[in-house]
């Protein structure tokens, strides 16, 4: 076998391994009888008794929500973080942001989520707030998302070109309309990527919610766990060729949002 098949054969197996697993679970969505495993027809009914469910749509519906607010959160928090480690110098507590910022990042989500269960549980007791919940989720959510956003925000303002911004300065702008009209614009690609590593680490999570989460609060990668662990479901192979198809046109509404911007240039 020559190199280039070598390489060809290794691409299409490194493909096929991570991509036929999730071309499996589409195919039988459309699966006519229960069994996941033995094909017996085309139909749609599992999309149509997954509709009718109730607690899946709505599970669906709260896990929608709480990614997009935890991630519009943690776009915000970690764009002011990794802008303050990448423009403002050495600074009282940088290390300590920097540190905490790199804790979330390296540290198991078990002892994540146990240590902000513990911090829920302790203000909960002394000042009765926020309890456990959908905003305990958030936060938690929130908190993971912010290090990932950070991270890509230093990145970019790390090789970006600062004779812009004082251009426009020795031009006569104001330090916020330079911000606004020259730096955000530039960074924009890279706080809409950030933006969605953190609603897709909200929307896939199970171990943080499952600690933080209270009565009323189930998210859909919950239910979806413990599903599996009862047995394999029609349902859930509907709700997941959903899920994957809802991931596929944010991918392709990101690259052509930035490609757009590109050519704008």
């Amino acid at each position: 076998m020559s190199p280039r098949s070598f390489r060809l054969v290794a691409l299409g197996f490194g493909f096929a391994f991570l991509y036929g697993p999730i071309l499996w679970i589409v195919v039988f969505s459309f699966n006519e009888g229960r069994l996941v495993t033995l094909w017996s027809g085309f139909s749609t009914r599992w999309y149509a008794e997954l509709l009718r469910n109730r607690r899946l749509v709505d599970a669906a519906g709260l896990s929608l929500t709480i990614a997009a607010v935890s991630a519009s959160l943690a776009t915000a928090l970690g764009a002011l973080a990794g802008f303050a480690l990448a423009r403002l110098g050495r600074f009282s507590g940088r290390g300590l942001l920097a540190g905490a910022l790199g804790a979330v990042l390296t540290l198991p989500e078990v002892i994540l989520g146990l240590a902000l269960l513990l911090a829920f549980v302790s203000l909960d007791s002394w000042l009765g707030w926020p309890g456990r919940g959908a905003r305990t989720i958030v936060a938690a959510h929130a908190t993971l998302g912010m290090a990932y956003v950070a991270l890509v925000v230093r990145a970019r303002l790390a090789d970006f070109d600062r004779s812009l911004e004082e251009a426009a300065l020795d031009l006569g702008a104001a330090p916020l309309q330079v911000f606004m009209t020259v730096t955000l614009p530039l960074i924009l690609p890279a706080l809409g990527g950030g933006w969605l590593i953190a609603f897709m680490l909200s929307l896939d999570d199970v171990v943080l919610a499952s600690f933080v989460s209270g009565p009323g609060a189930t998210t859909l990668p919950m239910i979806v766990f413990s599903s599996a662990r009862l047995g394999l479901n029609p349902q859930i192979n509907a709700l997941a060729t959903i899920m994957v198809g809802i991931g596929a046109l944010a991918v392709l509404a990101g690259v052509w949002l930035v490609h757009r911007m590109e050519r704008g240039r």
